[in-house]
C-alpha cells in the first residue's frame, strides 16, 4: 500500500479500467499531483486490449499478453482500486453509487466503461446468445464457449451476429483457433461451420470497397456463409431468425452487434443520446456537469460521430488526463479534436491482416507484423513498470502541480500537515467521527446493556449465566488500498482466535488510526473502513459497542473482541489436545504473506491478490462448528507466525510430534511463484528461525513450497486435528460449507523425545 505524507485533497474517481482511463493511471503515476488522489472502481482485475483479442482468439497470444493487469497499474500509480459494481450517480452530492460498499465520493468523476449489449430487443437474444461486450468480461465467455465445442461430438454450427470490422475479425479468429482445437483432438475441422448475418447489404460497412472485397473472397475461400440483409430478429434455444424469413439451426450464437449505455446510466441525471451513451464537449466534460468526464465508447461527442472503435478510447486519455489535471489546479479546460480518418489494421485470424484508411487499402502479413508490433509496444508501457521497492512511498516520479482550494480547505489542509499533538490531542475530531459513526448500525443484543450509540465512558455487557468469557485482540496497519475490503478482513481475522477455540463472539471494541486530512476526506475513510469491518461483526452477531479512532501516518484497525462459552469441561477447543493418529487438516490455501509482498513490489499478478482477498474474507465460524460437530481434538487459526510456528504451537503442548505433508498443502494462485522469485514477507525471517523443529528439513529446503511453511498468513484458514475415522466425513463437510480448499495435510504421531517435533514428508 502507498502512503503520502501530503493529505489527501482531491479525490479523482474513474469508473471502468477501460483504454483512456489506463492512460489517466499511467500518466499519474509517472507524474502525481501532490494532494490528488485516484480511485478507481471496477468488476475486473484484468482489462483486455481490444486491438489484441481477435490474436487472443486465435490462439497468437496469452492471456496476459493481451490483458492489462489494474492491480498492478493502480499501485504504479498510487491509486485505490476498488472491485465493486457501479448502479449509479448522485451528481447532486458527488457521491457514486456501488452495489455492495457505501457511497464513495467524488471531487471529479470520469467514465470510461465501453459498451453494453443491448439484446432486450430481439426476443431471446440475452438468454440465448453469447454478447462479446463488454469486452472486460468476454474472456469468460469466450473459455466457456471453447469448452463447449471441444465436447461438442460432431457439427457444430456456429452464427455471429454483426459484419462489421469487430464481427468479421472475430468470426475469422474464432474459425481458425477452432479448426487448430478440432485438429489437435483428431477430429475433422469440417465439423464447424460458421454463418454471418448481417442488416446491412454489405460486409464491412464503414470500410472501403477494396477492403470489403478482400474480406468477401477471405470469408468465402474460409468457406464462411454471410448472410446479408438478413437482420436477426428472434433467438430461441439452438435457433435464429432473419427478418428474410430464414431460421438458422446453430450450436452457438455469438453477438457483436446492438450495443449501447449501460441501463443505470439513465437514472443519473446526465444527458444520454438516442443509444444511451453520455453526451459530452469537446473538453470530454457531460454537457449537464462540468465535473463528470467521460471517454471511449461510452461517450458521445456531441461535435464528433465517431465510430465505436478503440483507437479512439485510446487517444482520448491524453486530453482527459490533461483535463483533469486543469481541473484540480483550477486551469482552463483544453479541447480534443479526433481525426477524420484513421488507421484500421484487421486481421483475418491466422497471422494476416488488412490495412483501412478513408480510401486506402493493402494486405499482407508483413501488415499482421506491423500491427503486432504497434500493440506489443502499446501494451508494453503498462507492463514493464520500474522495479518497487515494498516501501516506496510514492511512484519513483517527479510531482507536478498544485491543487486549487477554497479557503476553508485551505485552512484544513494547513492543519492536517502542521506537527501534529500527541495524547487525547492526536483523536479525530469529535464531528468528523459522530458523522461517521452516524451511519453505522451495529447488531443489538440483550445481553449489550449499553454500546455504541450511547454517550457513556465505557461499554457494559453481561456474561450469561453458564457461560465464560473469552478475550482477543487484533491489531494492524493497511496493508491494501480499498478501505473497505481492509474493515472487512481486520473484523474477520480478529474474529479468527474466537472461533478456533469453540466460541461465540459477542461484542467488540475498535482501535483505528487515520492518516489525517480534510474532513470529508477523513470522514470517508473512516466510513467506508467501518463499514466493511461491521458488514462481518454483524454477520458474526458480534455488537460493536466502542472504540477509538486516532490520528496516525498510516491506515490501520484492529478490534479487541469478547466472547462467550459454555462454562463446563470439554468446551473449549484448544491448541492442545492432539492425539497420535489423529489426521491435520487446514481449511485454506495458505500464501498471503508472500502474495501482498510481491504486490508492493508490482511483482503479484492482480488475480492472485483478487484471490487472496476473497479467500481473507471467508470466515471461519462455520468452519470451527463443523470441526467441534466432527470431534476436533485440537484448533488454531493460522495467523503471523505461518504454518510452521502454529503447528508447534499445538504439538508442544500437546506432547506429540507431527508429520507434514509437502506436497498436500494448499495454496493460493500465485503463491509459489512468487517465494521462487526471492519475495517474501519481512515477517519470514522471524519465522524461519523456527526451522529447528523441523526433523530433516535437509531433505526439504530446495522443495518449492519450502517457504511457504514459514509464510505469515492474515486471517487464514483453520488448523484443526481431526480423529482419522472420522476425517473424511469432516473434509466433506467442510468443503459443503464453502471451504472448498480443505485437505489433509499431514498427521499425528506419538512424541520422539529424542529427535525435533515436526518430520516433513513429500
Amino acid at each position: 500500500m502507498q502512503t503520502s505524507e501530503q493529505p489527501v485533497l482531491r479525490d479523482i474517481v474513474l469508473i471502468g479500467g477501460g483504454h483512456s482511463h489506463v492512460g489517466v493511471l499511467r500518466s499519474f503515476g509517472m507524474r502525481p499531483i501532490p494532494g490528488v488522489r485516484i480511485t478507481l472502481i471496477c468488476t475486473d482485475m484484468h482489462t483486455p486490449y481490444s486491438g489484441m483479442l481477435p490474436g487472443y482468439v486465435a490462439g497468437h497470444y496469452s492471456y496476459d499478453e493481451v490483458h492489462i493487469d489494474l492491480s498492478r497499474l493502480c499501485v504504479f500509480a498510487g491509486a485505490r482500486l476498488y472491485k465493486d459494481e457501479v448502479i449509479g450517480i448522485d451528481h447532486v452530492n458527488k457521491k457514486i453509487l456501488c452495489r455492495n460498499r457505501p457511497p464513495v465520493p467524488y471531487d471529479l468523476l470520469s467514465i470510461n466503461i465501453g459498451s453494453t449489449p443491448q439484446l432486450g430487443g430481439v426476443p431471446g437474444a440475452a438468454e440465448h446468445a453469447v454478447a462479446v461486450k463488454p469486452i472486460q468480461r468476454f474472456n469468460d465467455r469466450w473459455v466457456q464457449l471453447l469448452e463447449r465445442v471441444r465436447q461438442h461430438q460432431g457439427k457444430t454450427t456456429i452464427a455471429v451476429v454483426g459484419a462489421g470490422a469487430g464481427g468479421v475479425e472475430l468470426t475469422l479468429a474464432m474459425q481458425f483457433r477452432l479448426r487448430n482445437e478440432l485438429k489437435a483432438l483428431q477430429r475433422n475441422p469440417d465439423e464447424l461451420v460458421f454463418h454471418l448475418f448481417t442488416h446491412s447489404a454489405t460486409i464491412l460497412p464503414t470500410h472501403n470497397a477494396g477492403v470489403r472485397a478482400r474480406f468477401d473472397a477471405v470469408l468465402a475461400q474460409r468457406g464462411v456463409m454471410v448472410h446479408r440483409g438478413a437482420e436477426v430478429t428472434q433467438v430461441s434455444a439452438g435457433k435464429l431468425y432473419a427478418s428474410t424469413g430464414q431460421t438458422l439451426e446453430a450450436d452457438e450464437i455469438v453477438w457483436v452487434t446492438r450495443a449501447g449505455g449501460a441501463a443505470w446510466l439513465a437514472q443519473t441525471g446526465l444527458e444520454l443520446d438516442g443509444e444511451g451513451f453520455v453526451k459530452v464537449l469537446d473538453t470530454l466534460q457531460t454537457v449537464n456537469d462540468p465535473d463528470i468526464y467521460a471517454a471511449g465508447d461510452i461517450a458521445s461527442m456531441v461535435n464528433y460521430r465517431l465510430e465505436k472503435a478503440g483507437v479512439f478510447a485510446v487517444r482520448q486519455g491524453k486530453p482527459l488526463t490533461e483535463n483533469l489535471r486543469r481541473a484540480v489546479q483550477g486551469a482552463a479546460q483544453q479541447a480534443y479534436h479526433p481525426q477524420t480518418r484513421w488507421l484500421a489494421l484487421i486481421s483475418t485470424g491466422d497471422q494476416y491482416a488488412v490495412a483501412s484508411r478513408g480510401a486506402l487499402g493493402f494486405a499482407g502479413a508483413w501488415v499482421w507484423r506491423w500491427k503486432d508490433w504497434i500493440d506489443r509496444s502499446f501494451m508494453a508501457k503498462f507492463q514493464d513498470f520500474p522495479a518497487m521497492d515494498a516501501q516506496t512511498p510514492m511512484p519513483p516520479s517527479q510531482p507536478t502541480g498544485t491543487v486549487k482550494l477554497t479557503s476553508e480547505e485551505s485552512l484544513q489542509a494547513i492543519s492536517a500537515i502542521a506537527m501534529r499533538c500527541g495524547g487525547c490531542g492526536a483523536k479525530v475530531g469529535a464531528s468528523v467521527l459522530s458523522r461517521a459513526l452516524s451511519q453505522l448500525h451495529p447488531v443489538d443484543r440483550d445481553d449489550v446493556l449499553i454500546g455504541l450509540k450511547d454517550p457513556d465512558d465505557a461499554a457494559v455487557v453481561r456474561v450469561p449465566p453458564g457461560m465464560a468469557m473469552v478475550h482477543s485482540v487484533d491489531f494492524f496497519r493497511a496493508f491494501i488500498d480499498d478501505p473497505y475490503l481492509f474493515g472487512k478482513v481486520a473484523a474477520n481475522h480478529a474474529l479468527g482466535d474466537i472461533w478456533a477455540m469453540g466460541a461465540q463472539a459477542q461484542s467488540a471494541t475498535a482501535i483505528c488510526t487515520v492518516p489525517p486530512g480534510l474532513e470529508a476526506k477523513v470522514e470517508d475513510v473512516l466510513t467506508q473502513m467501518m463499514t466493511g469491518a461491521l458488514e462481518v461483526l454483524n454477520d458474526a452477531n458480534c455488537a460493536l459497542v466502542g472504540g477509538h479512532t486516532g490520528e496516525g501516518k498510516e491506515l490501520a484497525l484492529g478490534f479487541a473482541i469478547n466472547g462467550l462459552i459454555e462454562d463446563k469441561a470439554g468446551t473449549i477447543l484448544r491448541k492442545g489436545g492432539m492425539q497420535p493418529g489423529d489426521v491435520l487438516i487446514l481449511t485454506k490455501p495458505i500464501g498471503t504473506g508472500t502474495l501482498f509482498a510481491a504486490h508492493a513490489k508490482l511483482a503479484a499478478k492482480g488475480r492472485w491478490i483478487d484471490g487472496a482477498l476473497q479467500s481473507m474474507v471467508v470466515s471461519n465460524r462455520l468452519g470451527a462448528q463443523c470441526l467441534t460437530a466432527h470431534g476436533a481434538t485440537a484448533c488454531t487459526d493460522l495467523t503471523g507466525f505461518g504454518l510452521l510456528g502454529h503447528l508447534v504451537e499445538m504439538t508442544r503442548p500437546s506432547g506429540v510430534d507431527a508429520e507434514l505433508h509437502m506436497d498436500a498443502l494448499p495454496l493460493l494462485d500465485g503463491a509459489q511463484e512468487c517465494v521462487a522469485a526471492g519475495i517474501v514477507s519481512s515477517l519470514q525471517g522471524s519465522n524461519v528461525r523456527l526451522r529447528r523443529a523441523l526433523r530433516n528439513q535437509a531433505d526439504f529446503v530446495s522443495h518449492p513450497r519450502y517457504p511457504l511453511i514459514f509464510d505469515p498468513q492474515t486471517a487464514g484458514g483453520l488448523l484443526a486435528s481431526v480423529p482419522a475415522d472420522r476425517v473424511q466425513a469432516c473434509i466433506a463437510a467442510l468443503k459443503a460449507l464453502g471451504y472448498s480448499h480443505t485437505v489433509a495435510i499431514g498427521r499425528i504421531l506419538a512424541q520422539d523425545d529424542a529427535l525435533e517435533p515436526i518430520v516433513l514428508t513429500a
